[in-house]
C-alpha cells in the first residue's frame, strides 16, 4: 500500500513552513501520531518520501487524515507536543507516550500522619513533596527516614493514642508492630509520646523534605559512633551506608528545589512572523502566554498578568501534579541545552521596573 497521493497533495496545498504541532489519524479517527517541528510543511512531506519498512513509511501508510496547528515559537511546540502526547497516547509515539511515573514523599494529615512514598497526588488534605525519578529507591529511603525520626508507617486504620490523652483505660496498649518493640517507632498505638512530641517529628520530617534540616543526619552520625566505641563494627556499616543514603536523597531535594525555584521569570520569545510572545514562567511551569506588549496599554495588562502570576501564593514543589513534573522537567531541558535562552529572561520585579515602570508606580501611588 502507498501513501495516499491525495493527502499529500493536501499538504503541499495547505501547510506553510511555520513552527507548529501536527496530528496524524488513522481511518478510524484515531490518533496516531502527534509531532512538532519549526517548519511542519516540510516536515509532514517528508514522511511521503520515507522508504518501505521505516517506521516515518509505516506511519504515513495509516494516515486518512493530517491536522496542524501553528505555534509562534519552537518553545512552546514542544511544550504543547508533550501535552497532547500524554494526554492522548498516540500509538506510534514513542517519546512521552508512556506518562512517566514519578514518585512523591507524602505526608499524611492524619491525626498521627505518617510519611510514604506514593506514584500519585489526589487531593486529601496531605503534602506531597517531589517528583523523584527513581520509585524503588525513594520507597527505601523514606522507610529509613521514617525509621530514624520516629514515624509510623503502619496502616491509616491503627487507632492512635497520645499520653498526654485523658483516657480512663489507656494504659498498658500493646505495641502492634516490632518497630514499636526496637524503639525506631514512637508508638503512638500504644500511647507512648505525647501529641506535641510526635508532631515535632512530623515537622522535622518536613523541614528536612524542605532541604532545610540534618538533625536526622546527625541523629545518624551519633548512632554510627557509639556503635563503633562499642566495637559493634557491622552495626556501625549498616548505619554508614544509611547514612549516605540520606544524604544523596537530601542533597537531590535541594537540588531540585533549588533547581525549580531557579525557573521563575517572564521569558520573550521571538515569534514566526513577528509574532512574539512572553511567558511567565514560576517555578518551571508556564503560568500564562501573552503576545509581546508594544504599547503603554499592552505593556499594563502584561504587568497586571505578571502581579497575579507572582503576586499568588505558592506551596513550592510538592503539591506537583505528574503532568506538572514533566513540564517542570521539559522547561529545565530546553534552558539547560539552550543556555544563551536565559538571556532573553528577566525576573518579574525586573520586568516591571524597566517595562512598565509608570504602571508600577501608579500602582504603588493609589495603593
Amino acid at each position: 500500500m502507498h501513501a495516499n497521493p491525495t493527502l499529500r497533495d493536501h499538504v503541499r496545498a495547505l501547510a506553510e513552513n511555520r513552527p507548529g504541532v501536527y496530528r496524524m489519524y488513522g481511518p478510524g479517527e484515531e490518533l496516531l501520531y502527534v509531532g512538532k517541528s519549526v517548519r511542519v510543511r516540510s516536515r509532514v512531506l517528508s514522511y511521503f518520501r520515507a522508504p518501505k519498512g521505516e517506521k516515518a513509511w509505516e506511519l504515513i501508510r495509516e494516515t486518512a487524515r493530517v491536522e496542524w496547528d501553528y505555534i509562534p515559537n519552537e518553545f512552546y511546540a514542544l511544550i504543547r507536543e508533550m501535552k497532547l502526547i500524554q494526554q492522548c497516547q498516540p500509538r506510534f509515539n514513542v517519546q512521552h507516550r508512556r506518562k512517566r511515573i514519578y514518585a512523591f514523599v507524602k505526608v499524611t494529615a492524619e491525626r498521627a500522619p505518617r510519611m510514604l512514598p506514593v506514584t500519585r497526588v489526589v487531593e486529601d488534605g496531605a503534602t506531597y513533596y517531589g517528583p523523584f525519578p527513581r520509585v524503588r529507591a525513594l520507597a527505601d529511603t523514606v522507610r529509613e527516614l521514617a525509621g530514624v525520626l520516629g514515624l509510623r508507617d503502619c496502616p491509616g486504620t491503627t487507632p492512635v493514642y497520645f499520653d498526654d490523652q485523658l483516657e480512663m483505660f489507656g494504659s498498658g496498649r500493646i505495641p502492634h508492630c516490632m518497630r514499636a518493640e526496637l524503639r525506631t517507632c514512637l508508638a503512638p498505638c500504644c500511647g507512648r509520646p505525647t501529641a506535641a512530641e510526635y508532631m515535632q517529628a512530623v515537622h522535622l520530617a518536613r523541614r528536612f523534605l524542605e532541604g532545610r534540616a540534618d538533625r536526622p543526619l546527625a541523629e545518624i552520625e551519633t548512632r554510627m559512633g557509639k556503635a563503633a566505641s562499642e566495637m559493634n563494627f557491622e552495626y556501625a556499616a549498616r548505619l554508614r551506608d544509611r547514612l549516605e543514603r540520606l544524604r544523596g536523597f537530601r542533597d537531590e531535594l535541594v537540588a531540585f528545589r533549588g533547581a525549580v525555584e531557579d525557573l521563575t521569570f517572564v521569558y520573550r520569545v521571538p515569534g514566526f512572523g513577528g509574532d512574539d510572545r512572553v511567558y511567565l514562567i514560576r517555578d518551571g511551569r508556564i503560568r500564562r502566554e501573552l503576545r509581546h506588549p508594544k504599547g503603554r496599554e499592552a505593556r499594563a495588562r502584561v504587568a497586571r498578568a505578571i502581579e497575579e502570576v507572582y503576586g499568588a501564593p505558592e506551596r513550592g514543589p510538592e503539591g506537583l501534579e505528574p503532568q506538572d513534573a514533566a513540564e517542570i522537567l521539559l522547561v529545565a531541558r530546553w534552558f539547560r541545552l539552550k543556555p544563551k535562552e536565559r538571556k532573553r529572561t528577566l525576573r518579574p520585579e525586573k520586568w516591571l521596573e524597566e517595562k512598565a515602570p509608570s504602571v508600577t508606580l501608579a500602582r504603588r501611588r493609589t495603593s
